[in-house]
């Protein structure tokens, strides 16, 4: 039931090259640079991501990105990283960019063993129709292009059919959890992460308090340990690591 492991490094040291990862986070809260880090230093590749974005600031998964190391991205929004831009555009990377409550609702759908699921988000454009550029040739051209979904009306209201999403791994970061991988997300820092944790087949949570079974609330877990299968404590430093994107003054 002890589902800590000491080290980040640990604890992705059997994800291969080529593997699918669920990544928690929005912009630069909730972002699990730690684990990214780790799979950094290993030297992993070929990685195919689903995540709201894909690094912010040159942290998180634009580590990865930066490294040539993601061939694949799932995602919502790709504004403000240039390099992603630039290796989306030169045909490096591959992009499925989906509307954002449709990530959020695949990778819930996959969590809970939902196969497939209809929405009306992307009725009548080319998310349902196909068309969207997948992968660029290098050239300005269109090498992949994203297919046909299935559309179907329900009381007069057309729908598309979404497929949920599961990963071969998910890395997420939480405010609390325990030896049991129980966890609790702070405030925005909730954003993907329980939703990324559903949806990997081995989960990996860092957590920046470690607290002992029976510390949390059982009605405060915002996703129970069922769903993770590793923890890692970060130190006091990590913990106290968060950036900020845009800094504000009120007056």
């Amino acid at each position: 039931m002890d589902k800590v492991v000491a080290t980040a490094g640990e604890a992705v040291a059997d994800v291969p090259d080529g593997a699918s990862l669920a990544v928690g986070g929005f912009g630069l809260s909730g972002v699990p640079n730690v684990l990214v880090q780790a799979l950094y230093e290993r030297g992993v590749g070929g990685l195919k991501v689903v995540s709201n974005n894909c690094g912010a600031m040159e942290s998180g998964l634009a580590v990865l990105l930066a490294a040539g190391r993601i061939t694949r991205v799932t995602g919502s929004y790709i504004g403000g990283n240039k390099e992603f831009a630039r290796q989306y555009l030169a045909g490096e990377l591959e992009l499925e960019l989906i509307p954002q409550g449709t990530l959020a609702e695949r990778l819930r759908a996959g969590g809970a063993g939902i196969p497939a699921f209809y929405t009306p988000a992307g009725v009548g454009t080319q998310v349902a129709e196909g068309g969207l550029p997948w992968r660029y040739d290098g050239s300005g051209g269109v090498a992949l292009a994203s297919p046909p979904k299935e559309v179907r009306e329900f009381d007069g209201v057309e729908y598309v059919l979404e497929r949920g999403i599961r990963t071969d791994f998910a890395l997420v970061r939480a405010a609390r959890g325990d030896r049991h991988g129980n966890l609790v997300f702070r405030r925005s820092a909730r954003n993907f992460n329980p939703l990324a944790a559903m949806a990997g087949r081995v989960t990996i949570a860092e957590v920046e308090e470690l607290v002992e079974p029976g510390a949390i609330d059982p009605d405060e877990v915002h996703v129970p340990g069922v769903f993770v299968q590793r923890v890692v404590p970060l130190t006091p430093e990590q913990a106290a690591d968060k950036r900020i994107e845009f800094r504000t003054v009120s007056g």
